[in-house]
């Protein structure tokens, strides 16, 4: 008998375990291990599950009209009908008679305040705007908020937007590859860019440049402005072999 056979029958021994019952538990726990390799990943699963039930918990506490405006309330483009029911899981008809009487109490329409926020339908889909009539307030408080000086930020995005009006959000974002909602908000509050439109296909606002920034630069028209071309240097610059 091996040294190391001996120390086994003596743990067996010592365990009341026969040799027969140790190799079978050694089998167990091979299996076991084996069990545990082969087990799905049930903690993603766990997760989806509490989040489709908190889901449901928050649609069944909340009614239609309150689960409109948290979703209108984030809202930076038009939401449509159809992407609003999908949300709240509701038919399309029951969201367009909620909104629309949405639309009427924020207008003083069934007796209550006229709010200082009005719910319109623009290009297809429904967004939260400040009403028309408190656009001056809204001006001199973002002027006043806002530094005189624009930020290199605001800058090379009101750059993009004056060379390619009308442009949305999305796509000024894409020629200067970061966020510009903050900046775009700015520049709106400052009068030197504003709303010209909506994009046929994606509802997206489109913006272009007011005649306050014609003013700063001292030209009477956008086609004023000098040819980009020119400014861009030799574009073989940096390629010399």
């Amino acid at each position: 008998m091996t040294h190391e056979t001996a120390l086994a029958d003596a743990l067996a021994e010592a365990f009341d375990l026969g040799a027969s019952d140790a190799d079978g538990h050694d089998l167990e726990a091979r299996e076991a291990e084996a069990r545990d390799l082969e087990a799905p990943d049930l903690k993603s699963h766990d997760d989806e599950t509490e989040a489709a039930t908190d889901l449901a918990r928050a649609r069944q506490a909340h009614t239609l009209a309150q689960q409109l405006e948290a979703l209108l309330m984030i809202a930076d483009e038009p939401l449509s009908a159809v992407s609003l029911a999908t949300a709240t899981d509701r038919p399309v008809r029951d969201v367009r008679r909620e909104l629309k009487a949405l639309s009427a109490d924020y207008s003083g329409e069934t007796g209550g305040p006229v709010r200082g926020f009005e719910l319109r339908e623009v290009a297809g889909g429904y967004r939260f705007y400040v009403r028309q009539s408190l656009d001056p307030l809204i001006a001199d408080f973002v002027q006043q908020q806002t530094p005189s000086k624009l930020s290199q930020a605001a800058l090379e995005t009101l750059a993009v937007i004056a060379y390619r009006q009308p442009i949305s959000r999305g796509g000024v974002a894409s020629v200067r590859a970061v966020n510009v909602d903050s900046v775009v908000r700015n520049l709106v509050g400052r009068g030197l860019i504003t709303e010209v439109g909506h994009d046929a296909e994606t509802g997206a606002i489109l913006y272009g440049t007011d005649d306050t920034l014609l003013g700063y630069l001292g030209i009477s028209s956008i086609d004023e402005l000098p040819p980009i071309a020119p400014l861009l240097g030799d574009p073989s610059e940096g390629f010399e072999e």
